[in-house]
């Protein structure tokens, strides 16, 4: 019998998270998959199309960045950077905004992404400051959280009256005379989004392309987009479109999962066997799963609240620093339940932003309904942030089997926000990682990005550290270990998505999705995890990125 011909032997001190054999010399690849160990990925190595030894650089599961905004990430890289850095003040801030207006023709928008009020004193921009810079074109400036932004005076000019009429789940801040100060807090951004979008499916494409050669170079192997198509984050419409369009065309680089706005939904009927009444779903019943190892249909994603630096997202109490303000949800809580609920009664994984304690609370419940009207084993309904946790909200997520998604990461660049937001004694149920492990809850990881720097590396180090960009703790008995938070990363995201048998994890007849390191992670200093060379990355046992 002759012997199998491979496509890759690749060789290295390979970690491969299996329980079944946690580490290997070698393995062999075939038709983007792992056949073969050690001994018997050797014997097929010199028929092999492809020979790698990576020496005594470390092979690791490729990382998964379970929520991340990809054509949103890919876009602003085409935009006004105006994050912190490298802009340090407000004066800063409108240097740059005069820079960039002067540099367009007349009429084009200025539009800039990533700014954050609690980095350059507090403040937002103001709209009068920027009518000056801007030379009659209209602005558009997009907070880091995503959840607001601001315009001047020549963008709600193109508004019109529309930004006087009330916005659900959004408000448009005004001054004391009842005039817009140019501040758009959450559906409120709908206002100017009219304006600018939808985009074109190639400029969707295009920006996948932009931010997967990104990931690439961090070792990112797959993410799950959080949102597309539709409410306050879709660029169109049509945009899983734009996603197929750039598969298509090569730009598809990453393995992509997508969850689809819940704004997209509609009433659904069926067989009275099917216990659908009052489910919200696609057309032709499509729903969480349907695709392939390069595309999918993730969960249905839900907004509840807003954003903690924000100060917009649904609390029990008032802000530290702004007592008298709660935040507010999204939408109706009614109708936020009716969808929510109809969502699982269509066969949906649900995944529900959730950040301030009371919204968090309000989507336990609304888990809680949907399982007793329709149980389902396994339905890994998932907590987007689980931003404020208290101990009776851990609780219900162990019993539930809910799956919370925070961001780590968002602890070292946003965390003096945060604390300011909080206080310290709240900060304590902020954001938790270890308390989720201890109580024996799945644990994914992700960076919300383009909110914050996403690169894995400097999540896991935040992960393990805990500490804000001011070196103040933050939760210090959240933390994890490094080996915890690099789980994270794989096994815990591929389990939050439901691909855990094919990646996450380096098992025999898994997809050969791994990163090469240049040093391990586990043995450095923890301020130098983030340091760490990204060597190489292989998507089915194919390097897309190979630094050497």
């Amino acid at each position: 019998m002759a012997p199998m011909i491979v496509d890759a032997v690749f060789r290295g001190r390979i970690n491969t998270w299996d329980p079944q054999r946690r580490t290997a010399r070698a393995i062999a690849v075939l038709g983007g998959r792992i056949v073969a160990f050690d001994d018997d990925a050797e014997a097929l190595a010199s028929e092999a199309r492809v020979r790698e030894d990576f020496r005594e650089c470390l092979v690791f599961p490729g990382f998964h960045d379970a929520h991340c905004h990809t054509p949103s990430f890919g876009i602003t890289l085409d935009e006004l950077d105006l994050s912190t850095p490298p802009i340090a003040s407000l004066e800063e801030l409108y240097s740059a905004v005069g820079a960039r207006a002067r540099d367009g023709a007349p009429g084009q928008w200025v539009i800039g992404a990533g700014y954050d009020q609690n980095k350059i004193g507090g403040a937002h921009p103001a709209l009068d400051r920027l009518d000056a810079l801007a030379g009659g074109r209209p602005v558009w400036l997009k907070h880091t959280s995503g959840h607001m932004c601001v315009v001047n005076g020549a963008a709600l000019e193109l508004i019109g009256s529309a930004v006087d009429q009330p916005v659900e789940g959004g408000s448009v801040a005004r001054d004391a005379h009842g005039s817009p100060t140019g501040l758009l807090e959450e559906r409120a951004q709908s206002l100017v989004h009219a304006l600018v979008l939808p985009r074109s499916l190639e400029t969707i494409a295009a920006a996948i392309g932009r931010a997967h050669e990104v990931y690439l170079r961090e070792g990112i192997t797959s993410v799950c987009d959080a949102g597309i198509a539709g409410g306050w984050i879709g660029q169109s419409p049509a945009e899983l479109a734009a996603y197929q369009l750039a598969r298509e065309t090569g730009r598809l680089r990453v393995r992509s999962t997508v969850m689809l706005s819940s704004d997209v939904l509609a009433p659904l009927t069926g067989h009275a066997e099917d216990s659908m009444d009052g489910a919200f779903g696609l057309a032709a019943g499509m729903r969480s799963g349907l695709g392939d190892d390069w595309l999918r249909l993730g969960p249905v994603k839900v907004f509840s609240d807003g954003s903690l630096i924000g100060r917009t997202c649904w609390m029990e109490q008032g802000f530290d620093d702004d007592p008298a303000n709660t935040g507010y949800p999204q939408a109706d809580p009614e109708r936020l339940r009716a969808v929510i609920v109809g969502a699982h009664l269509a066969g949906w994984q649900v995944a529900t932003h959730a950040i301030g304690d009371a919204a968090v609370s309000f989507v336990l419940d609304c888990y809680e309904e949907a399982l007793a009207a329709k149980p389902r084993a396994d339905h890994r309904h998932r907590i987007e942030h689980c931003g404020v946790t208290p101990a009776k909200s851990l609780a219900r997520i162990a019993d539930l089997g809910v799956i919370p998604v925070p961001q780590g990461r968002f602890i070292g660049e946003i965390g003096d926000g945060m604390l300011a937001a909080l206080g310290s004694e709240r900060a304590l149920d902020a954001y938790r990682l270890a308390s989720f492990v201890g109580a024996g809850v799945p644990l994914p990881a992700s960076s919300d990005r383009p909110v914050v720097d996403g690169r894995p590396l400097l999540g896991i180090e935040d992960m393990v550290a805990r500490r804000t960009e001011s070196g103040a703790l933050f939760g210090k008995d959240e933390a994890l270990t490094v080996e915890q938070a690099m789980r994270a990363y794989s096994v815990g995201s591929a389990f939050a998505e439901r691909t855990e048998l094919d990646r996450g994890s380096l098992g025999l007849g898994q997809l050969a999705d791994f990163v090469v390191l240049g040093a391990d992670p586990r043995a450095v200093a923890v301020s130098e995890i983030s340091s760490v060379p990204v060597v190489a990355t292989a998507i089915g046992g194919v390097l897309a990125y190979d630094s050497r």
